[in-house]
């Protein structure tokens, strides 16, 4: 661990003063480690050498489809799963065999768990209590607490009398007053409507800058690992795929999966053949064929003569009459199939007009676009942010410099 000042921040960690008097005081903030962290249930692996570093102060997401080993990884930093290999550290300390209660953590459920007897005030005092914490300084941390969330009116109420987004904000004030080393959230808001979800992810994004604290969030949405996190550990069935800041993981994704899964729609993807002709690098997908230009051809220096999978994202496919200037095209023939009008884009499916049963390219194109269902049109592919995979292995074939990243 190492020590930070920050202005009026909250201080965390085992070596703490008043919570909420502090004015440009050092305190301490914990780092966690995972070491080769593996998780067995009986035959089934759910978790993978796992073996990450996260920093202090930073807001980590774990984001995957359901069964990926992502709510088992924050159970087992948690001491709620004992762990099968590997060693967890918060800070300098090794808390393989160290009691939920002595990890200087605190945990938000998706349930919130709230206990419905008690008043907001009490559910937020209720671990403080629980440490012998005297009332005076209850009090002052619920307050200044359920203040800085907008619930201070709420502190008399039961959590029948909540919605859906006070129940959240009540969870997270519990967390906050137990002035935890480490915050661990684990799909706190997918029981939030999609405007609250929003609001939410403003919140503790919000939270995360106020507090100066270690953040480890989880969550299947792709869309709230990437505007939250200032790295993103994405999962698949218990195996690291790719640890990354939310922008290199869109720009520069690893592997076929992890394009995938970032973005949406997700990423258009097609088997297909790499030649080199007259100097040039080619991609033949059978339905369509496509020159890369110069510039990127050279960050897949190993492509020609191989097979691939050739991906490009939904918003690199555009109807030629609104292309952005400077961009590299290739035109290629196609249906429309489907229209989906989004007022500020369309979403439109096309297919090769002679391959009804090939997957259709989703292309998000300008507003000012008049697709038709049914009509015979061009759409123009920007290629200079194509994609290529190792057809075999399904890793990337890109070769060059990630962009910069604090962490």
């Amino acid at each position: 661990m190492h020590q930070v000042a920050l202005c009026g921040a909250v201080q965390f960690g085992p070596h703490r003063t008043n919570l909420y008097n502090l004015r440009e005081e050092v305190f301490t903030v914990a780092s966690v480690t995972y070491e080769h962290v593996t998780k067995r249930f009986g035959d089934v692996a759910a978790v993978v050498d796992l073996d990450i570093h996260i920093k202090d102060r930073e807001f980590l997401v774990f984001v995957g489809p359901s069964g990926c080993g992502k709510s088992t990884s924050l159970r087992m930093l948690a001491g709620l799963e004992e762990i099968t290999e590997g060693t967890i550290k918060i800070g300098d300390r090794i808390v393989n065999n160290v009691p939920p209660k002595d990890r200087d953590i605190a945990m938000v459920f998706q349930s919130y768990a709230l206990y419905p007897h008690m008043t907001v005030f009490d559910n937020m005092a209720f671990g403080l209590k629980l440490r012998k914490t005297p009332k005076d300084e209850i009090r002052k941390r619920v307050q200044e607490a359920a203040r800085s969330l907008g619930i201070e009116d709420l502190l008399d109420r039961r959590p029948r009398q909540l919605s859906g987004g006070q129940r959240q904000r009540v969870a997270v004030g519990r967390a906050i007053v137990r002035e935890p080393a480490v915050f661990l959230m684990d799909e706190p808001l997918s029981n939030l409507d999609a405007k609250l979800r929003v609001e939410a992810r403003a919140e503790i994004s919000r939270l995360h800058h106020r507090l100066g604290t270690t953040f480890i969030y989880v969550t299947h949405d792709q869309t709230e690992a990437m505007t939250m996190g200032s790295r993103i550990c994405v999962l698949s069935a218990g195996v690291l795929q790719q640890l990354d800041s939310p922008q290199n993981l869109y720009d520069f994704p690893d592997n076929v999966f992890v394009a995938g899964f970032i973005g949406s729609p997700a990423m258009n993807f097609r088997r297909a053949t790499v030649k080199q002709e007259n100097g040039t690098l080619v991609v033949d997908t059978g339905d369509f064929s496509v020159v890369v230009p110069p510039e990127r051809a050279r960050q897949f220096p190993d492509a020609a003569g191989k097979e691939v999978i050739f991906g490009i994202r939904p918003e690199d496919i555009h109807d030629p009459q609104y292309v952005p200037s400077g961009v590299h095209t290739a035109n290629i023939p196609v249906d429309v199939d489907v229209v989906e009008e989004m007022g500020n884009e369309k979403i439109v499916y096309v297919r090769d007009s002679e391959k009804r049963d090939l997957t259709p390219l989703v292309a998000r194109i300008d507003p000012r676009s008049r697709p038709v269902i049914g009509e015979k049109v061009e759409v123009a592919l920007n290629m200079d942010n194509v994609n290529m995979f190792d057809a075999a292995t399904e890793k990337t074939l890109w070769v060059g410099e990630k962009h910069p990243t604090d962490w």
